[in-house]
């Protein structure tokens, strides 16, 4: 561990600042938006909005390299795939909800079969591992600064409709009743969820990123009783797995977004059967 703080202060070694910075910048976003996720239920849609990412960085890496258009960043085309999956999913889920589960299996799998497919035919990209498994190590200024202002529309917009979104999140038809259009809030969420899902993909790629966007807040929500504390918790306890992962991983050789994970896994596992055997103590 002492390595570790010697290389975060070592002029000599900005990568390891960068990382600690991203993933602390990172936190503030999942634990927000985690936190709808758990409180919502919408985990598996979060799921299938990660894996059709690839069909739309896929596409734009085969449009740069092979069609010379390079205004076509990977990560424009996966704001495109992540919204249009947000989107459709969730006219899906308010207007056929009989057909949910089919809708949201299909653009899981079709997703990640379109993007694998555009990695055979692009020249020199053939391996979507640093997608699929991202790496922190490798983030640079640009991604801070794209961290950063995910972070900012996050808290504005957390802030501005907070009620609305809890509305959403536990009382959905009570706030229909009540005039709120909780259709468009739950799209707005939907998409939110869509954009932190993208932004962080460099941290820890597609596999992991729903990882800690749910397990940071699942844990929280074992020691909170408001929306708002389980939010600040979420930050804080994803914040601590960053930190204490990345420690890990450089002192281990392991790789940083499996550490990550893996701890998050560890820690709510650890406190869903603590609270458990408490319960049957009680009893």
């Amino acid at each position: 561990m002492t390595d570790f703080f010697k290389a975060l202060l070592s002029p000599e070694v900005p990568v390891i600042r960068y990382a600690l910075v991203a993933g602390l910048l990172s936190s503030v976003a999942l634990g927000i938006i985690g936190t709808y996720v758990i409180t919502r239920r919408i985990s598996y849609i979060a799921g299938a909005i990660s894996h059709s990412v690839l069909g739309g960085i896929g596409a734009a890496l085969y449009l740069q390299v092979v069609w010379h258009c390079r205004w076509c960043d990977p990560m424009f085309g996966a704001v495109i795939a992540a919204l249009a999956s947000a989107l459709l999913i969730g006219g899906v889920s308010l207007h056929a909800k009989q057909r949910e589960d089919t809708v949201i299996g299909a653009i899981w799998s079709v997703g990640m079969a379109i993007g694998l497919l555009f990695f055979a035919k692009t020249p020199g990209y053939a391996d979507p591992m640093s997608y699929l498994f991202g790496n922190i190590l490798l983030l640079t200024r640009g991604d801070l600064l794209c961290v950063l202002a995910l972070d900012a529309l996050v808290i504005v917009l957390g802030v501005v409709f907070y009620n609305k979104f809890q509305a959403v999140c536990f009382d959905q038809e009570f706030a229909q009743l009540r005039g709120v259009r909780v259709n468009v809030y739950y799209m707005l969420l939907l998409c939110l969820t869509a954009l932190t899902i993208v932004i962080l993909l460099r941290v820890v790629g597609i596999v992991l990123v729903i990882a800690l966007l749910t397990l940071p807040a699942a844990v929280a929500g074992h020691f909170s009783r408001q929306l708002w504390e389980m939010m600040v918790l979420a930050v804080v306890a994803c914040m601590i797995f960053t930190v204490v992962g990345l420690a890990v991983s450089f002192q281990t050789g392991l790789p940083c977004g499996p550490v990550i994970v893996m701890l998050s896994a560890a820690t709510y596992l650890t406190v869903a059967v603590g609270q458990r055997l408490g319960m049957l103590r009680r009893t």
